[in-house]
């Protein structure tokens, strides 16, 4: 698989995992409900629109980037408070799945966001700025 297609793959997993630990956030009471969630809609559409539609350009691989940095983000944002497992999520039913997609989105955050910055890179080169 070209690393192009790779990165728009990644980028859209990235995002899969970021809805599902979300949509658990809400589920076990951990982030709001309602209408608060439209900004995610808007972000989520975004990033699909950057990966799906704009992929090939430059403003394309620049969302891309940002979806991965935000997988990144919200695994170390989670890490670096109460722990993983700490405070309100722990001993709750279903730990492991949001645990796993902590994990997961963050792997694939870090692995998006560098196929980004190869792409952005190699496009630099290319047009020889």
């Amino acid at each position: 698989m070209k690393p192009y297609s790779l990165l728009v793959v990644t980028s859209l997993l990235t995002l899969l995992l970021l809805t599902f630990h979300l949509a658990d956030d809400v589920v076990r009471g951990l982030a709001p409900g309602g209408l608060s969630n439209i900004t995610v809609i808007l972000i989520s559409a975004f990033w699909l629109y950057g990966a799906l539609i704009l992929g090939e350009r430059l403003a394309g691989r620049i969302v891309m980037l940002l979806g991965g940095v935000a997988g990144t983000g919200a695994s170390v944002i989670h890490m670096t408070r109460a722990g993983m497992v700490g405070g309100r999520i722990a001993h709750t039913d279903g730990m492991r799945f949001w645990v796993w997609t902590l994990l997961a989105t963050g792997a694939f955050g870090v692995f998006s966001g560098a196929l980004a910055v190869r792409e952005l890179w190699l496009r630099r080169s290319a047009t020889g700025a």
